[in-house]
């Protein structure tokens, strides 16, 4: 039983821009629609992704250690780290706030660590293992990423409205710059990984264990 073709099979390419399935026959190798440079697969992928994630995995450290912002009341000052922030709101019953920043601040980054880490792994191991539900793991850690940003709106949202109280004050710290550019650079660590490398492997095994089982027959 044939496997169907790829579409490297055919000479055929994605345009990343629009879409549009494009002949990689002739050079130059642009879109015929849009005109942007067309690439099998993303350039330096696996470096680039590693790369961002271990410079996110840096700034990682001082998010968690700095405080992201100080709360005056009564003329009492008071750093917050995020984990202190979460206990706080927590203590003061803002169990859902706490939950909220708890999940996109601590959980997620981690999360996104972990899958990333893995599909990197999987990728240059040439592994087979569960191919789809890497896959599926990939558009998670794409869906999710956005939301690791709730932790900075919700510090500006609380402190642009506590500035309207006379007896209290609420202003953003390091730490808050800091988680910011965890969640860009692991942003940008999930765009440029490519999940068409996961399946590289699996177009190659069909055909090798053919010629393999050729050999055992003769």
């Amino acid at each position: 039983m044939t496997t169907p073709p790829v579409a490297d099979d055919l000479n055929l390419c994605l345009c990343h821009s629009c879409g549009l399935a494009c002949d990689m026959t002739h050079a130059p190798h642009e879109c015929e629609r849009c005109g942007a440079p067309l690439h099998r697969r993303k350039t330096d992928s696996l470096k680039r992704t590693w790369a961002y994630m271990i410079t996110a995995l840096v700034f990682y450290i001082p998010a968690n250690l700095l405080p992201v912002m100080n709360t005056k009341m009564l003329g009492n000052g008071a750093d917050s780290t995020i984990m202190s922030g979460v206990l706080e709101f927590w203590q003061h019953g803002a169990w859902d706030i706490a939950l909220i920043i708890f999940i996109a601040s601590i959980a997620v980054p981690g999360i996104k660590f972990v899958a990333i880490t893995l599909l990197l792994v999987t990728v240059q191991r040439d592994s087979l293992w569960a191919q789809k539900e890497r896959s599926k793991l990939y558009r998670f850690v794409e869906v999710i990423g956005y939301w690791s940003m709730l932790d900075v709106v919700v510090v500006a949202m609380v402190a642009s409205l506590v500035k309207f109280q006379a007896l209290a004050d609420i202003e953003p710290r390091a730490g808050i710059l800091f988680f910011g550019l965890v969640v860009v650079f692991t942003m940008l660590s999930a765009m440029s990984f490519d999940p068409r490398l996961i399946w590289d492997r699996a177009g190659n095994a069909p055909h090798n264990e053919e010629v393999t089982d050729a050999v055992t027959n003769h």
